[in-house]
């Protein structure tokens, strides 16, 4: 068997103590690879075989991003690629045969749906993707479980909104004008959808209280934007601060990588800037890389000694302590920038005649 897990998992699992990777200066117990008996560790498969634990890279960089790292192999080409793996933290590696860098960022849970006021996971009865008329502001969106795009002639029973969901539905907000580059909503729009909800406070209506199974509207509030762009503002910094410690001006390729990445409209995250300008055509997801790891170096020793050898080459950069992390944290909370250039998206949104203000 072979096992792969963030930090804290990984103590717990083995028995250490996590109480220091919590920490500074965050240094885990142990970061080597393991082979352990699985009679001594509990487990109820054939007690003379070997448990197999990746390597860990960093304190907050686990053996799953080991996993992804050896699936796949940056290490073996010459495009500067990012792969980032998106969860409560978001995990990111930038580089290439030449040097790779890695990093950790708290994004907090907005991508999974909490912290969202109709967030929920994605399971049956939540909106899965979101698309907004520019003109008429009106949306149209497809429920987990449906086949088909919501119309208004059926009653889908929406239950709520998970994480892929809040990210077409913030990207498109922004590009129908509904909000502006730094989040806030225009009221001054003629639509019923864009009020202000029972606390005062601007929100946009996805779906009418008869549409959903709740009995209630389902909203994306000012609340929600927030939560959004802090989430993704922490991954776009964690991606600028290793582009700028390994003088990267562009990136030929972005990953995104976990079971999350495999649901998220690549053109919607670059919309938000989730990560840094890139050719569309050279952003995709690879689903679950962690879990395929994993399984490469359970049918292959030599992956395992590449794990150990490879996650010893990773520089591990801690940008919490970087003296530019609150600039760059501030600047990437607009949408999708404060300052920096999206040459791709600017083209993008220009050929589908979207009327956004992005800098190209």
């Amino acid at each position: 068997m072979t096992i792969v897990f963030n930090t804290a998992m990984h103590h717990i699992f083995l028995g250490f103590n996590p109480e220091y990777i919590g920490r500074s200066p965050f240094i885990p117990a142990a970061q080597h690879s393991l082979n352990i008996k699985a009679r001594d560790l509990g487990l109820k498969i054939n007690p003379g075989s070997y448990v197999h634990i990746l390597p860990i890279e960093a304190g907050f960089v686990g053996a799953d991003n080991v996993g992804v790292l050896i699936a796949e192999e940056p290490y073996n080409q010459d495009e500067m690629v990012l792969i980032i793996d998106i969860g409560t933290n978001g995990e990111l590696l930038l580089g290439n045969r030449e040097r790779i860098c890695s990093t950790s960022c708290a994004t907090g849970p907005a991508f999974e749906g909490a912290q969202i006021k109709f967030g929920m996971r994605a399971a049956p009865g939540a909106i899965e993707k979101v698309k907004i008329d520019p003109e008429t502001k009106e949306p149209l969106y497809k429920v987990i479980g449906k086949a088909d795009w919501h119309t208004h002639l059926e009653k889908v029973n929406a239950k709520g909104i998970c994480g892929s969901g809040i990210i077409d539905a913030v990207a498109e907000m922004f590009k129908a004008g509904i909000i502006d580059k730094s989040g806030k909503f225009n009221m001054d729009l003629e639509t019923p959808r864009v009020r202000r909800g029972t606390d005062g406070k601007p929100e946009y209506v996805i779906a009418w209280a008869e549409e959903t199974s709740i009995g209630t509207d389902i909203t994306i509030t000012q609340a929600d934007v927030r939560a959004l762009q802090l989430a993704k503002g922490a991954l776009y910094a964690g991606a600028k601060l290793m582009m700028k410690k390994m003088g990267v001006e562009k990136l030929d390729r972005v990953v995104l990588a976990g079971a999350f990445g495999s649901y998220i409209d690549k053109e919607s995250a670059l919309t938000l800037g989730m990560f840094p300008d890139c050719e569309i055509d050279k952003v995709y997801a690879v689903g679950n890389a962690a879990g395929d790891g994993a399984r490469m170096a359970l049918l292959n020793r030599d992956k395992r000694r590449e794990a150990d050898e490879k996650a010893r080459f990773v520089e591990f950069m801690e940008i919490a302590v970087e003296p530019e992390f609150e600039k760059e944290f501030m600047m990437a909370m607009h949408i999708p920038h404060m300052k920096d250039k999206f040459p791709n998206l600017k083209k993008l949104l220009e050929e589908k005649q979207v009327p956004v203000m992005v800098k190209g």
